[in-house]
């Protein structure tokens, strides 16, 4: 319940996206934020338990404005570019202003977004909340954007915006008096076969058709959605009336792709740091943890290295959802290291449902490493390794002693996790029994079943 005393504009807030903003009693702007429902969202500051730094915000806060948009993508992008122009202390003081992450357009001759923290812009000699690009800044790039308070919501976003603005990541062919040092690919990359680029690597785009693309991202990350959809429309009129129906078919799937940005993802990760929805562990039901990831790695002496997820969702295997993994990285036996690679390639897909719980098998220093990867890429999901013994009831559960909620479900569920940690054993050797036959010439009809 937000006090009587603080005052909303616009009158009550509505349960959708968009950005809010906190203000004193002398009307200095405090904090902005984003939300996916900013009833929900700010009234949680008034019914929550926070520590000291947001108990001290909330205490000050007498007026509170918003924006709604259409998006949670557009809150995204509207929060990142009130901060860096209003600069509230308090989204200064509760994160490091030097470790918020930034999204950068490379002045490349096909520029293309990376994603920078603050110190590494400070390293280049870039004021992290500069407003205009100096000299030095636009040698290295045509734009910054930022701060961006969650990068897992910011790289979520850029996944979601390229199927409509593709961009490109690759080397475009280079020609040279002694022929071509840089030749075009015999065939598109794996981006551009599913729509993500427009093809620089086979010299299928040119350099003003790409930077019309690198223009309409420019104008969405400066929140001008609008004046994109305008002009992509007129083009698509004009196209279909000279007959240029491929042309016209290509604009009208990136139109539709812009107006129909499904940000599902950024929802259900949108604020709140993944927990473990615990209300019915006191009574032993597994559906309590939600969806349950786990991993295993199989290899004989190193060879054949290959990895699998399987998945238990509401307490049964969702098979559907498990995945298999070949080891590309390195050669050898190395499960940490596999474990690691695994993790990294799982997460990158941001399109797969959030886990709400990763089962590894391995002790600490497979668990240590996947912490580490996870903390890295900014993702907080709890993981539970199960360190084998000599036989299931020596096995050892290995996680954080110090969070109460994992000691609960580890009282509480460890036979069943280790029946999840097994499916997930079956189903790496499984594969892994498969890739053997394959290289040892067995026909595939008795390959055994993954």
């Amino acid at each position: 319940m937000i006090p009587e005393y603080v005052k909303i504009l616009h009158g009550e807030l509505p349960d959708s996206p968009g950005v809010y903003f906190h203000y004193d009693e002398g009307g200095k702007l405090l904090y902005v934020g984003k939300a996916t429902s900013l009833k929900k969202r700010v009234g949680s500051y008034f019914t929550k338990a926070h520590d000291a730094r947001i108990g001290e915000l909330v205490s000050k806060i007498r007026r509170i404005d918003y924006i709604q948009t259409p998006t949670v993508i557009e809150a995204l992008v509207l929060e990142a570019n009130q901060i860096k122009a209003n600069e509230p202390p308090y989204n200064v003081m509760l994160l490091d202003d030097k470790s918020f992450l930034y999204l950068c357009l490379t002045n490349d001759e096909f520029p293309r977004p990376v994603l920078m923290r603050g110190f590494d812009l400070e390293r280049l000699g870039i004021k992290p909340f500069e407003r205009k690009l100096s000299a030095l800044a636009k040698r290295k790039f045509i734009a910054v954007y930022g701060p961006y308070v969650s990068g897992r919501s910011l790289r979520t976003a850029l996944n979601l915006i390229r199927r409509a603005l593709p961009w490109s990541t690759c080397e475009p062919p280079v020609a040279s008096e002694g022929g071509v040092t840089n030749p075009a690919l015999p065939r598109p990359c794996f981006d551009a076969q599913i729509g993500k680029c427009p093809g620089v690597c086979t010299g299928a785009i040119n350099k003003t058709a790409y930077r019309k693309i690198i223009k309409n991202f420019q104008l969405f990350f400066e929140g001008k959605k609008d004046r994109i959809v305008k002009s992509m429309r007129k083009e698509m009129e004009v196209a279909a009336k000279q007959g240029e129906f491929e042309v016209a078919a290509k604009l009208r799937d990136e139109l539709f792709a812009l107006e129909h940005i499904q940000d599902v993802a950024l929802i259900t990760r949108e604020d709140e740091p993944s927990t473990l929805p615990l209300r019915d562990i006191d009574t032993g039901h597994i559906n309590a943890l939600g969806r349950i990831e786990a991993y295993d790695i199989a290899h004989i002496s190193g060879t054949s290295n290959v990895a699998a997820m399987t998945v238990f969702e509401n307490g049964k295997p969702a098979k559907d959802e498990y995945r298999k993994f070949r080891i590309k990285g390195f050669e050898g036996t190395d499960d940490v290291r596999a474990m690691e690679e695994v993790i990294r390639r799982r997460f990158s897909h941001d399109d797969w449902p959030r886990a709400d719980l990763l089962v590894i098998d391995g002790g600490e220093g497979q668990v240590n490493r996947v912490r580490e990867v996870l903390d890295e890429m900014e993702i907080k999901v709890p993981i539970i390794g199960i360190a084998k013994g000599f036989d299931r009831k020596q096995d050892r559960l290995v996680f954080d002693q110090s969070n109460a909620d994992l000691r609960r479900v580890a009282e509480a569920f460890k036979e069943t996790l280790q029946k999840v940690r097994d499916e997930a054993h079956r189903f790496a050797g499984s594969y892994h029994r498969v890739l053997r036959a394959q290289r040892s010439g067995i026909p595939k009809k008795q390959n055994p079943r993954a």
